[in-house]
């Protein structure tokens, strides 16, 4: 097999897994550990008590030793499935709710990594190897969890074993070939032949695993696509069978069929190896009952005794084998638990600086005390990564905190991107973002974040409740969640929805859960963005799904709102921006006009009068 892993690497790396397993899924790995401890020392318990009152009844047949080894017998296999069973009843809860908690992992590295890298293809590509892998096929850490399971068991029967099988080859027959030393590597050979020969079959048979699983990724990918995606996302319903896309589906899951067929060989090589192996195990045991007969025969021990030496060879026998098994496994989901280490580990480049951001003074500063502050894009430059062309290109604008700035363009002109480093989901290529003269980049990232409330175009609400949506929190000031509803303009909508703040949106999770339309779901948005209660708030394109009056009125009302907060618009229709201090116009990733609504459209060779003058021809009776 290709990229042996060393032993050291090996044990660090599970030593890792262990290390995330305790952090997300806490007391499953010791719990499956307790588990596999009871259910090695169980069997083995009950062979030797079986083995000792079966010696008493072919020999004196005292009866208080018989009743005890009963009484033992039943009372120490009550005790331990009792204590099994109530580990495994914590130890399966946990293992199920196991997924969820993998599901975790994802999504804090997704919320710990840079905005850059989460539009990146490559990371994407990486992460959806990463979580396939796991959540699909249990590979790497699922595989840890029954791993250390299989383990606990595999030493425990062995070290048991062993010390029942120790007087096989202590007893004497009188006969000097039965009881020379020799049988003792005969016998353990037989026994390490079965395991390795099983360790070699489970190496053979993972290699083949492995290449079904990359076959499989992408069939994994498709079926969630074509299944469920397409087939039943209310989101895309309409355009399938306006567009008849279900005709599409069934051509790919044709295409799937022939491909999975294509494997189907690789799934019977994975059967024909551990069928070897099983042979070869076969003949082990077979040697191994023949000499505990033949000692038997020749006297060296009781009746009893060949339950007892059969009993624990044959847990000795499976012990190796599931010792071997697990360490040829450990270096399957050793490589997998690397593939997921390599994209948990992807660096976080961005800078996150350690000057303190003063929000009061941003708040009320200027009101306070006279002082004017200000944001400034300095000659900056950005490319996003991979693209061969900028979106922004030497931008240079300086606006005042607590005025209103419009930004409008045509498609593509760069104004979301403007907002996106303005935010810092991205960092400039090229130039600076200072605030009060200072490179943002030296502010602590978090304390930065803060100051800004943003509505982006392609916002998203989640299927919690209207309240927890508005405040995003689980707990939440609800008087205050009401008032910014009423502010965006849904004060109506509220009265109507049958659980009031505590309404779920959508049917996700609550069969009663509320569909809201477009708008509404953007005053939702706005409401969200009015609740955070930051010194500068941003609308990318917030009004898109509502009428030009029904803008005019959000706009108007943010207008009154806000007050003496620093607000940024961007917004396709024109109209919507008259009452803002300052308008830049964008055109290619530059600034090329600036002023306000009465001075732009005086110059009647600039881009804002041709803006303008192609949308009013839509207002004009």
């Amino acid at each position: 097999m290709k990229d042996r892993l060393t032993l050291k690497e090996r044990i660090k790396i599970t030593g890792r897994g262990i290390g995330i397993l305790r952090k997300y899924c806490p007391g499953l790995a010791g719990g499956k550990a307790v588990s596999a401890i009871l259910a090695a020392v169980q069997p083995l318990l009950s062979v030797w008590l079986s083995a000792m009152i079966i010696n008493e009844l072919a020999g004196e047949r005292r009866g208080n030793y018989i009743a005890a080894y009963v009484a033992a017998v039943v009372l120490c296999n009550f005790l331990l499935l009792l204590i099994k069973s109530m580990v495994d009843r914590v130890t399966e809860e946990k293992e199920a709710q196991m997924w969820n908690f993998f599901g975790m992992v994802f999504a804090d590295k997704a919320m710990s990594m840079d905005y850059a890298d989460l539009e990146d293809t490559k990371v994407l590509q990486q992460k959806q190897e990463a979580s396939e892998n796991l959540l699909m096929f249990g590979n790497g850490l699922g595989q840890l969890v029954w791993g250390m399971n299989s383990l606990v068991n595999a030493t425990v029967s062995i070290v048991l074993s062993v010390s029942l099988t120790v007087t096989l080859f202590l007893s004497d027959t009188g006969t000097k070939w039965m009881d020379s030393h020799l049988w003792i590597v005969g016998i353990g050979g037989c026994v390490l032949i079965g395991g390795m020969a099983n360790a070699k079959a489970t190496r053979k048979e993972n290699a083949v695993f492995e290449t079904w699983c990359k076959e499989t990724v992408w069939f994994n990918r498709t079926f969630v696509f074509y299944e469920h995606e397409l087939a039943k996302s209310p989101e895309r319903a309409k355009d399938v069978r306006i567009y008849r896309q279900h005709k599409a589906a069934k051509r790919a899951f044709r295409e799937m069929k022939k491909r999975d067929e294509a494997v189907g060989g690789l799934l019977r090589a994975m059967a024909t190896y551990p069928a070897l192996a099983a042979v070869v195990v076969g003949v082990g045991t077979v040697v191994c009952w023949v000499f505990v007969v033949l000692k038997a025969s020749l006297g060296a021990f009781g009746v009893g005794s060949i339950v007892q030496y059969i009993g624990a060879l044959g847990k000795l026998s499976t012990g190796v084998q599931d010792m071997m098994f697990v360490l040829a496994d450990n270096e399957v989901y050793c490589r997998h638990l690397r593939g997921l280490y390599a994209y948990l580990d992807i660096p976080n480049r961005k800078e996150e600086g350690t000057l303190t951001v003063d929000m009061n003074a941003l708040c009320n500063g200027s009101k306070e005390n006279g002082c004017e502050y200000e944001m400034e894009f300095c000659n900056v430059s950005f490319r996003y990564p991979d693209a061969k062309e900028y979106s922004l290109r030497n931008l240079s604008l300086k606006f005042k905190l607590g005025k209103r700035l419009a930004i409008v363009g045509k498609n593509g002109s760069g104004k979301s991107t403007f907002i996106k480093l303005l935010c810092r989901l991205y960092d400039p290529t090229e130039g600076e973002i200072r605030l009060n003269g200072v490179d943002i980049r030296t502010y602590d990232y978090r304390e930065y974040l803060r100051i800004f409330s943003v509505v982006f175009q392609d916002f998203k609400l989640f299927s919690f409740s209207l309240g927890q949506n508005v405040a995003t929190a689980m707990e939440y000031d609800r008087e205050k969640a009401e008032q910014c509803l009423a502010k965006a303009g849904l004060s109506e909508r509220l009265k109507n929805m049958p659980k009031g703040l505590d309404t779920a949106l959508y049917k996700d999770f609550e069969s009663e859960g509320v569909e809201i339309s477009g708008g509404e779901a953007q005053k939702v948005a706005l409401a969200r963005a009015l609740y955070k209660d930051a010194p500068i708030v941003v609308l990318d394109e917030p009004t898109a799904a509502l009428d030009p009056i029904a803008e005019a009125e959000v706009y108007t009302k943010f207008n009154e709102i806000i007050g003496d907060k620093t607000a940024i618009y961007i917004s396709h229709r024109l109209s919507s921006c008259k009452f803002c201090d300052e308008i830049a116009v964008f055109d290619e990733g530059a600034v090329v006009q600036r002023g306000s609504h009465e001075v732009l459209l005086q110059d009647k060779g600039g881009l804002y009068h041709e803006l303008w003058t192609a949308q009013a021809q839509y207002y004009e009776g």
